[in-house]
This record gives C-alpha cells, structure tokens and sequence, in this order.
C-alpha cells in the first residue's frame, strides 16, 4: 500500500469519526493547501491536517512525519509547517485504528517525527499519550 492510500485512508477514517460526532466536515478542492479538512463544530471553523502513521518494526512504535511533504515529478521536498497553517493535526494509527489529536503547537514543536507508543511496558508513557482520543480539545477549542 503506497503512502498515498494511507492518507486517504486516514483522511476518511477522520471524516466518518467527525460526522459520528454530528460535525460538519468541509474539504477543500486540489492539495495546495496546509489542511486536508475543516470541521464545522457548532458554527465554528476548526482547520484539521490528518497524517497517517505507519508501525516501526524496529523500534515498536508508531511513527509520523510533521512536515509538509511537495511533490513534482523528481523531487520530494520536505518543509516544516507553520503555526498559522492549520489548528489541529489528527494523527490515525490504522492497524489498530487510534486517533491522536495535537495542537498545531504540540504538532511542530517535534523535529520531524513523533513517535507514539502504544506499548504498556513503558515506566514512563511519552509526551504523546496525553493526546490519544483526546477529540475534547476540539470542542474546548471552539468555547
């Protein structure tokens, strides 16, 4: 499965979590723009950028990339996102189909991936385990 699927994969595993919730969900035409999805929540607009992750074999985790990736017919390029592009960032681990919620904040405030664990034999649980299924921040956001 190409990266590509994963995303839209993740994106409508979002869309259809929103809609359960009673959320609107507004999509914008093409790829230019630093947010996949806007949420409709009571009358407010929330801009929402879903990133898929993908399991680390060697290190036990999940791992996801926060920058924007720009694609043209040779070159990937990579770019770190800016405060002012979006609200939220909604991580989905699909093979076990958990939702991690971040504020744009939290989001860049990593170098170039964050790394969840969703192992119990941790003395510690990461920075990251305070945002698991943490949907209330986009309700509290909007009050």
């Amino acid at each position: 499965m190409d990266t590509k699927l994963k995303g839209d994969i993740a994106e409508q595993a979002v869309i259809l979590h929103a809609l359960k919730q009673g959320w609107n969900v507004l999509k914008p035409l093409g790829d230019r723009l630093p947010y996949d999805m806007v949420f409709d929540i009571d009358g407010k607009f929330i801009k929402i950028q879903v990133k898929g992750a993908w399991f680390d074999e060697s290190r036990q985790n999940y791992v996801a990339d926060n920058r924007r990736t720009k694609t043209n017919r040779r070159v990937m390029l990579r770019e770190k996102y800016h405060e002012t592009d979006f609200d939220f960032a909604i991580i989905y681990l699909d093979k076990i189909q958990v939702f991690y919620i971040l504020p744009i904040h939290v989001f860049i405030s990593y170098s170039s991936e964050i790394h969840f664990v969703e192992s119990e034999k941790r003395q510690r649980k990461p920075k990251s385990a305070e945002y698991r299924e943490a949907w209330h921040l986009l309700k509290s956001a909007i009050q």
